[in-house]
């Protein structure tokens, strides 16, 4: 496999030119720069197509098609089948949308699990229905790793568990965790599960299929992509879960009928745009390898192949300089195997408040953050309120080995 050619992913990118020519940008996981096969399509959607859609009149055909493109390249970049994937503003939404359509599905007394490791879009939702007398566990996490094991889980499953929610991928912590072990022991019982994967898709390709999930939430934002959430669901869960769009929006009307006020057009047609930028990566490094069963599917596994091992490069330099540091306590997994994390590190400092550090490193024109990111409730388990959180530094595969040492570097000097 070729090395990833970082200067040629950064010609993508005009932000990065244009911005970020002398800073570092290492907070990726709250929202990626977009590459110009995305800004190319949206801006081409208004230009020239920025009309109301259902009518009879070409224009409006054209750009319903348009539309429909962009859940097609959706589906495309989770593996989904035609018609399994709803657009939304966030996923933040997007779960608050799917509570409420499965929550007349259950009955009071039934249960759902959430994991105190999650962001809050998907606790709160879930959260939320014990108000109308759905049971809410905690799946909780470890303290000594920060992360979420089956043998906790595996006591709060009965035969009243409806759905488990859980994170593919902490957002505060880059921990990957094998959902489809989990997965394999929720159905067991007859429940479904719920993954956040917004913290994976940006450096893993998503697989919904192989991961034997039932809903997958991912922000498409933070792949890439425009400002928009990807709701994907088993098509039979999501025929048979209640529509949150007008009521004579029929049942049947799957997507659409869990899209109130329908998806953002412009930003629909950009959503292509990822899977163009990923394909033109395949062809830099591979050119036109032999023809394939999938082969759109298959670039975009050879893309990421490339990005996981660049990014476990950046993963190893940070966390070489971390593991060492006499005052550092990295939060989640210490390596930077791919198979086990992706390039979203957090720390701790001893003596030192989380808000502290991006300041410090601000003057130097490195840009990364502290907090607790939305994981509050992670945060209170950790036990890390009272020192601001956490330190974040969230690379993605356009972050090259010099910003890193340049990190290193200003993180030698500060702490």
């Amino acid at each position: 496999m070729p090395s990833l050619d970082v200067e040629f992913v950064r010609s993508q990118f005009p932000a990065l030119a244009q911005h970020w020519p002398d800073w570092a940008l290492m907070d990726n996981a709250g929202g990626s720069v977009m590459p110009r096969q995305v800004q190319t399509r949206v801006a081409d959607y208004l230009r020239r197509y920025m009309v109301q859609t259902g009518a009879d009149y070409p224009l409006s055909q054209r750009a319903a098609g348009i539309v429909a493109e962009g859940h097609a390249s959706a589906e495309l970049l989770v593996g989904a089948q035609p018609g399994e994937v709803a657009i939304g503003a966030s996923t933040t939404l997007n779960a608050k949308l799917l509570a409420l359509a499965l929550r007349p599905l259950w009955r009071p007394g039934d249960k759902i699990i959430v994991s105190d490791l999650d962001h809050e879009s998907n606790i709160g939702p879930w959260a939320a229905l014990a108000a109308s007398g759905i049971e809410v566990l905690t799946w909780r996490l470890r303290p000594e790793t920060a992360a979420l094991e089956l043998d906790d889980l595996a006591p709060l499953l009965d035969e009243r568990v409806k759905l488990v929610s859980m994170t593919h991928c902490a957002n505060i912590v880059g921990a990957i965790h094998d959902v489809s072990a989990v997965a394999a022991r929720v159905h067991e019982v007859g429940a479904q599960l719920c993954v956040d994967g917004v913290a994976f898709a940006p450096h893993r390709l998503v697989d919904v299929a192989a991961l034997d999930v039932d809903y997958y939430l991912l922000s498409l934002y933070k792949v890439y992509g425009p400002h928009q959430g990807l709701l994907w669901g088993r098509r039979a869960l999501l025929e048979a879960a209640r529509g949150q769009n007008h009521y004579f929006i029929s049942e049947d009307r799957v997507p659409y009928k869990l899209e109130p006020g329908n998806a953002n057009h412009e930003l629909c047609a950009g959503i292509p745009g990822i899977a163009d930028y990923l394909r033109d990566l395949d062809g830099h490094h591979h050119g036109h390898p032999a023809p394939a069963s999938n082969p759109d599917r298959e670039a975009l596994a050879r893309s990421f192949e490339l990005i996981a091992a660049h990014e476990a490069e950046l993963a190893e330099r940070l966390l070489s300089f971390l593991r060492e540091h006499p005052k550092v306590r990295i939060l989640g997994p210490s390596s930077s195997d791919a198979a086990t994390r992706v390039p979203t590190v957090a720390f701790v400092v001893e003596g030192r408040k989380a808000s502290e550090i991006p300041p410090l490193l601000a003057a130097r024109k490195l840009a990364i953050r502290s907090g607790d990111f939305y994981a509050r409730r992670a945060i209170e388990a950790l036990g890390l309120v009272e020192g601001d959180g956490v330190v974040r530094v969230s690379l993605v595969h356009y972050n090259t080995l010099a910003e890193v040492d340049r990190l290193v570097s200003a993180l030698d000097e500060v702490l």
